[in-house]
């Protein structure tokens, strides 16, 4: 059970701090670099500014090749809440985008911005936030992350992100500690700008609305706590706390156990326990930001080492080579067998593979150690002393770690609590064999990220896999009970159709016996007697009577017939012209009596459609009818010669032939269309379709005996004036 606020601060107040287990006690070596104040270090031709130098995801970059930038001007911006932008430490050129070597044990590339100094160190436009008091939280926070500040002293954690938790926050705990020996960075920024991290402070404290601000620092730094108490004496909620020196007591939760009793769960957060803590260079960058405006481009950087000549603290602009810095403090490279220049320090820090690697924002430290002054790796079996395990901070078995590691049995090392590690080397530093213990750990956390990566990307692929198979069993689920739905719509309209089938058979059926009833009446008309007339009224009626034809062909429902009409009548005038020669021979020949009509034949033909069916009476007895008078007309002209009237004759011949003809068609016709009723039509639609059938039929005979009619009487006509004109030209 964890400490409550009151007792913490109870014990506080009488002086008293709890312990970490484990822990180190190395030479210190902080006074090669922490007896002079802080230098500015020259603007270098070239800095590599690499794109992504924190916990998360990169910006987008917003410039291009070519581009002249202005110093604080950004260069990406921030498209995720984990992405911190960059910006320019000085005003220049963008002279590539590319990747370069990386500040990072492995030195792989990262991408980088290299931008070519113009030298003039313009400035940007700045926007402080000085009544930050006085504005939203939300407004607080995005002007911290558009200075693209994270963690200045660990890992690199967004600050805007760390600055809004979710739970309450009870202690504010300011890590002045600065424990790994040579590094004085954070030692001398406490000693010349308390002032500003005590603002850095005020920010964090509208933001995080913490009960109490503990600032713990090391009791190896008496200037620089006594700096502190100065600034932060007007608040009696900010305690300074003098920490006992001992390594790794700057680690984050060691720290916390230190002063609050308190620790972090495995897979856990400060934040859990009530504590939220930041490092004084963090502070100092919030300070800049709200109130003078600037972006995170320079930090302090400690050089050091005894190979180095003038060993001090730089402001360093953030992507200054490393051998810039050397450069400036006169790196003594000359007298080194093996040149190892580390970044970071002798415990935590990592030699770096070329001198030109960047300055980060993570960057505390450049050490530069002779050949004698840090042992080199001479790496001997374990001999199971367990003085790993015994300077442990973490209470781990260092031992365990290293053969799953080494044996990349990962998923036993995890067992272990590989990830709770903070990597401090405090075991490698005691280990009598000199295994570089934090190596082997680094490798396997590295592994198994990658690791976990790609099972993350299969999650995610097989997860957009499910879906969209779930998704095209949906679509063909649904469109299945769509042809479902729509075949039971067609079996319902097929059954109601059914149900109305003796309906529209009934409808149909009176349809037909009103066209035949119609029909009927039509034929019933007597046809007047056909007399001569003068000329023009002759053609007059003749156009009249092909005019009513062609405008009852031309209707909607007797196209078909018309049709049928058309074709009959050209196969009747074909067939009229072979029997006018026919009868023209026999004229000659004299087998025509010239004085006697032929009343004989045409009594004949009343005789024939007697003995046909009714319809073809009318018919034959209409075509008799209208050949009589055109006999009695040629009878009247017969006297004068018997030459002249040889034409007319000739075509009142062929007149009663066509007439006989006809009558013999339509005869035949109605025989085969009306046989004896030898079977019953059973079912309603072949009754249908026989009504049809005998209405047009009847209505195409009635069009063709009113055609024949009208040919006949006009050939009558034209006989009779040619048999009146050559009796005119007869001379008396």
């Amino acid at each position: 059970m964890q400490n409550s606020f009151d007792d913490i601060i109870e014990k506080l107040d009488n002086h008293e701090l709890w312990d970490f287990p484990g822990g180190v006690f190395p030479a210190e070596r902080k006074t090669l670099s922490n007896q002079t104040p802080i230098e500015k270090s020259p603007i270098p031709e070239r800095l590599y500014v690499t794109v992504k130098q924190h916990i998360g995801v990169e910006g987008q970059i917003i410039v291009d090749v070519g581009q002249k930038v202005l110093k604080g001007q950004a260069l990406t911006k921030s498209m995720n809440p984990f992405a911190v932008p960059i910006h320019a430490p000085t005003s220049g050129e963008i002279a590539a985008i590319h990747k370069h070597v990386s500040a990072h044990p492995s030195g792989l590339p990262e991408l980088t911005v290299e931008i070519t100094s113009d030298q003039q160190d313009k400035w940007t436009k700045l926007c402080p936030l000085i009544d930050y008091q006085n504005k939203p939280k939300m407004q607080v926070l995005a002007a911290i992350c558009d200075a693209g500040i994270s963690g200045m002293g660990g890992a690199g954690f967004p600050t805007h992100i760390k600055s809004s938790p979710k739970k309450d926050v009870e202690f504010l705990i300011i890590n002045g500690i600065e424990c790994e020996p040579y590094i004085t960075s954070d030692d001398r920024l406490m000693r010349e700008h308390a002032w500003q991290i005590r603002q850095g402070i005020d920010v964090l404290c509208h933001l995080l609305k913490p009960k109490h601000v503990l600032i713990g620092i090391e009791n190896n730094k008496p200037e620089a706590i006594e700096a502190l108490q100065v600034a932060c004496r007007e608040n009696p909620n900010y305690r300074i706390c003098s920490v006992p020196t001992k390594y790794p007591a700057g680690g984050e939760k060691q720290l916390i156990q230190v002063l609050t009793n308190r620790e972090v769960p495995a897979q856990g957060l400060p934040v859990d326990v009530g504590v939220i803590m930041h490092n004084v260079g963090t502070c100092f960058a919030i300070a800049d930001a709200i109130f003078a405006g600037k972006p995170l481009i320079e930090r302090v950087v400690t050089v050091t080492g005894e190979a180095v000549e003038s060993p001090g603290n730089i402001w360093a602009l953030i992507g200054s080579p490393v051998a810039h810095l050397l450069a400036h403090c006169k790196y003594k490279q000359a007298g080194q067998k093996q040149p190892n220049i580390i970044m970071g320090g002798p415990m935590m820090g990592f030699s770096v593979t070329s001198d030109l690697v960047p300055v980060v924002k993570t960057t505390n430290c450049i050490l530069a150690p002779t050949d004698n002054e840090i042992a080199g790796n001479n790496e001997q079996p374990c001999i199971r002393c367990s003085a790993c395990a015994d300077v442990c901070p973490a209470s781990l078995l260092p031992q365990q770690l290293f053969w799953h590691s080494k044996a990349k049995e990962l998923d036993k090392a995890q067992d272990y609590n590989l990830f709770d590690c903070i990597e401090c080397g405090a075991c490698a530093y005691v280990c009598p064999s000199e295994i570089p213990l934090v190596h082997y750990y680094r490798i396997a956390k590295s592994e198994i990220r990658v690791e976990q990566e790609d099972k993350q990307k299969s999650d995610k692929a097989r997860e957009r896999f499910e879906k969209r198979e779930a998704r095209l069993i949906a679509e063909q689920q649904t469109r299945d009970e769509k042809h479902r739905l729509a075949a039971e719509a067609r079996k319902q309209a097929m059954a109601s159709n059914g149900n109305n089938a003796k309906d529209k058979i009934a409808a149909a059926l009176a349809r037909a016996k009103a066209k035949k009833q119609n029909a009927s009446i039509v034929d019933e008309q007597p046809i007047a007697p056909t007399k001569v007339a003068p000329a023009n009224q002759s053609e007059q009626e003749a156009k009249t009577e092909a005019s009513d034809v062609s405008t009852k062909a031309a209707s909607s429902n007797q196209r078909v017939q018309a049709a049928i009409a058309r074709a009959k009548a050209k196969k009747a005038a074909a067939e009229e012209a072979v029997t006018e020669t026919e009868l023209k021979e026999k004229v000659d020949a004299g087998d025509l009596i010239e004085n006697k009509p032929d009343v004989k034949q045409q009594d004949n033909d009343v005789k024939l459609v007697s003995e046909q069916s009714p319809q073809a009476k009318v018919n034959t007895q209409a075509d008799v009818t209208d050949s009589r008078p055109t006999a009695d007309v040629s009878q009247q002209h017969q006297e004068p010669n018997k030459a002249d009237s040889k034409q007319a004759k000739i075509a009142a011949a062929v007149a009663k032939a066509k007439a006989k003809r006809e009558a013999q068609k339509i005869s035949n016709s109605d025989t085969a269309s009306n046989p004896a009723p030898a079977a019953k039509v059973n079912s309603p639609q072949t009754k249908i379709s026989v009504e049809l059938a005998k209405t047009e039929e009847q209505q195409i005979d009635m069009k063709k005996r009113r055609i024949a009619a009208a040919v006949a009487k006009a050939k009558a006509k034209k006989a009779a004036e040619i048999a009146a004109t050559s009796k005119e030209d007869k001379p008396s």
